[in-house]
């Protein structure tokens, strides 16, 4: 998704969601006003591991912890999940969200999907970039994840924010695609691939491949060394021209869905084993710094820009805001009045924290119109902490522009319903 607004806002973003119900944009607008958006920060931004623990306490077989699972092949199975939990068919979209609980000293976990649509291959879109960025940094024998690190002269810091904002943050310049190719391109296709299987995430489903790319063309740095004065440190980083790995969009082996085909399941896996990275240490990304985890999730150097953010906490669009400040004044009528920024900060004391990308785009190959999201989210509510990934795919008949803004608002219906029905219930 191309960002083309920087600060404009729907209504709903500053008045009471109540109140805008009858101005509510959609199409092309929807597209401009909400995904486009700059994000919200909690009142309470500071940088932080996730001090979210949940409290829910989990005594049963509704959890489970990784211990009990284990990681080998055949884990999903192995795992506390119900493929139909959500009470909404496929029409609806695409969702599964891994929801967090505590098992003794342990954390657990259930994955909870709508219609079986869990192992559904669909395009990632640019959903997909924190997976290239963090593949990448899991290859350096160096820490480089550090706030002055410069890639050629411009700052770690500020090129994984511009993924996210697609605006431009210090010397990068908000082209999301060129520097998340150029990820892409220092990782390795084969080994961004493995990563999904007996590299690290054993996810059981032999079609799940990041063998493709973003856009026409790599960032290009002003020379390949990356270089971390802090810590004296200075190493030459060639990114691959030409990859053996890669494949076509529409290879023989790719189908409709393309060279980065991927599930809700796969991609919130991704994504969950990298927000329990310190508290579950047996399924970390191997290499992977807990410094290279930070700096996607907060970009801790990162220059002034129009987000006020880093990381993943600069992700373009309000969808995911949106949703959950719904969910939360339907089941909270106290915040009914309040904008979307009070909802969250009122509901959590002002600690909530929400980590996403989104990706969309309008599909000629599969005539249609799509919205990818991809969150870690963390409510600290007053009547207990909820802590849960989440990867949601919808679409809308037709690939055009205004349609795509069609699709995310479908996605943002998703959202609202899904997070509805999880903090409702009372596990």
């Amino acid at each position: 998704m191309k960002k083309t607004t920087k600060y404009v806002l729907s209504c709903c973003a500053l008045l009471p969601l109540i109140a805008c119900t009858a101005e509510e944009p959609t199409g092309l607008a929807y597209y401009e006003q909400v995904m486009g958006a700059a994000p919200l920060k909690p009142a309470n931004a500071e940088q932080r591991w996730q001090a979210c623990a949940p409290n829910i306490s989990a005594t049963d077989a509704r959890y489970a912890t990784v211990s009990e699972v284990g990681r080998e092949r055949g884990w999903v199975e192995r795992s506390a999940h119900n493929w139909e939990h959500f009470d909404f068919s496929d029409d609806a979209g695409k969702v599964l969200v891994i929801d967090y609980a505590q098992k003794g000293d342990e954390l657990a976990f259930r994955y909870l999907a709508n219609d079986e649509t869990h192992d559904d291959l669909y395009e990632p879109w640019s959903s997909s970039k924190i997976m290239a960025y963090a593949g990448a940094m899991s290859l350096f024998s160096d820490n480089f994840a550090q706030p002055d690190t410069v890639v050629g002269e411009v700052k770690l810091a500020d090129l994984i924010t511009s993924v996210h904002s697609y605006e431009a943050s210090g010397a990068a310049d908000g082209n999301s695609n060129a520097i998340a190719y150029y990820f892409a391109n220092v990782a390795g296709r084969d080994y961004l691939t493995a990563l999904f299987h007996d590299a690290w995430l054993n996810i059981g489903q032999s079609e799940v491949k990041f063998r493709g790319a973003y856009g026409p063309s790599a960032f290009a740095p002003s020379d390949t060394y990356w270089r971390t004065a802090s810590r004296s440190v200075s190493a030459q980083i060639v990114a691959r021209d030409s990859d053996p790995g890669a494949l076509s969009y529409r290879c023989e082996e790719c189908g409709l869905t393309g060279n980065k085909p991927m599930t809700t399941l796969a991609s919130a896996e991704f994504l969950k084993r990298l927000a329990t990275h310190k508290r579950v240490p047996s399924t970390r990304m191997p290499g992977l710094s807990d410094d290279a985890v930070m700096m996607l999730f907060y970009g801790p150097g990162h220059s002034e820009n129009s987000a006020d953010a880093g990381g993943m906490m600069a992700g373009a669009s309000l969808t995911p805001h949106r949703a959950v400040a719904q969910a939360l004044q339907a089941e909270y009528p106290e915040l009914a009045d309040l904008s979307v920024q009070e909802t969250l900060d009122t509901a959590t004391n002002g600690n909530w924290r929400i980590f996403h990308k989104l990706g969309a785009g309008p599909s000629e190959t599969r005539g249609t119109s799509e919205v990818v999201a991809l969150a870690h989210i963390c409510l600290p509510l007053a009547d207990g902490t909820r802590e849960f990934t989440v990867a949601a795919q919808a679409s809308v008949p037709e690939n055009t522009e205004a349609n795509v803004g069609h699709a995310g608002a479908k996605l943002e219906t998703l959202l609202r319903r899904t997070v509805q029905q999880l903090i409702s219930e009372r596990p």
